[in-house]
């Protein structure tokens, strides 16, 4: 039997009087019965300092490490691949600047579009031609209507698409689309508004115009759990792994309290086709 390590975030700590115990990645504590096998010799194999003796005790409980995913079996961890490493960032520079950075140091190659004067629909007709891997846009402010209307078809070009904005002390870092059938932005407005009794409210919030005293400004430390959130959803699909808590990044709306940087995932789906999404009311 080959070489095994613990996987990340899983630990075994030896108890007085109650022998092994496993801490696994959910913080959770699991009794280990190692009946007559040798604890030292387990702990041995279990840091992958040495193979598995020959041992019908030590097997077994090598198995079921294995078999509960304790182990990673000295697999190197995933690498962003190639094809998706060309990550496009649009919008407001005190996010896109932190985001560009955490991307780079995962292995992605981000790289700055300034918005098209023309309007956002030429805008992605030039990141189109440019061939992004995937396109994020963030906003530090409420998402015009219609801004995220053309961006919401990139999936249909084989382009993820991913975004965020502020509204005052909220956040939102919406669903990674990387398909045509995921959620878009225009999901998201459609969705809120059926959620909120003041879906009046909401879409003349969006709408604007807006009066406002002092303005709330984007902290350092709001800005880069912002860009901490979108760049481990981009790492995730660009390595092929997903998280085994939560929800999937693909049907999950976040919002986030930028003065307690409190985040909660909200699930959400796709609005079926048939269902009308007014312009007018947001």
């Amino acid at each position: 039997m080959s070489r095994s390590r613990l996987a990340p975030g899983v630990e075994v700590v030896a108890v007085p009087g109650r022998g092994l115990a496993v801490r696994t990645s959910d913080g959770q504590f699991l009794s280990v019965s190692t009946q007559d096998a040798d604890e030292d010799a387990l702990l041995s194999v279990l840091t992958g300092a040495g193979p598995v003796p020959h041992d019908e005790s030590m097997n077994r409980l090598v198995k079921g490490f294995e078999q509960a995913g304790y182990l990673t079996g000295g697999t190197p961890p995933p690498q962003w691949t190639a094809d998706r490493r060309d990550i496009c960032l649009v919008g407001a520079p005190q996010l896109t600047r932190p985001l560009a950075a955490q991307l780079a140091a995962l292995g992605a190659e981000p790289r700055t579009a300034a918005a098209a004067a023309a309007g956002p629909a030429r805008l992605i007709d030039d990141l189109l031609d440019s061939k992004p891997a995937a396109v994020v846009w963030c906003l530090d402010g409420p998402v015009p209507d219609g801004l995220w209307e053309a961006a919401d078809r990139l999936p249909e070009h084989g382009v993820a698409w991913l975004r965020c904005h502020r509204e005052g002390w909220q956040a939102y870092v919406e669903p990674l689309a990387t398909t045509p059938d995921d959620v878009t932005s225009a999901h998201i407005r459609a969705r809120r508004l059926a959620a909120t009794p003041a879906h009046r409210e909401l879409a003349a919030y969006w709408r604007g115009p807006r009066t406002a005293g002092e303005p709330v400004r984007l902290t350092v430390p709001g800005a880069a759990l912002l860009a901490a959130l979108m760049a481990d959803d981009l790492s995730r699909w660009a390595t092929g792994t997903t998280s085994t808590a939560g929800l999937p990044a693909s049907r999950r709306l976040r919002h986030i309290d930028l003065r307690t940087l409190t985040v909660t995932e909200h699930p959400v789906l796709p609005v079926p086709p048939t269902t009308p999404m007014s312009k007018k009311d947001g």
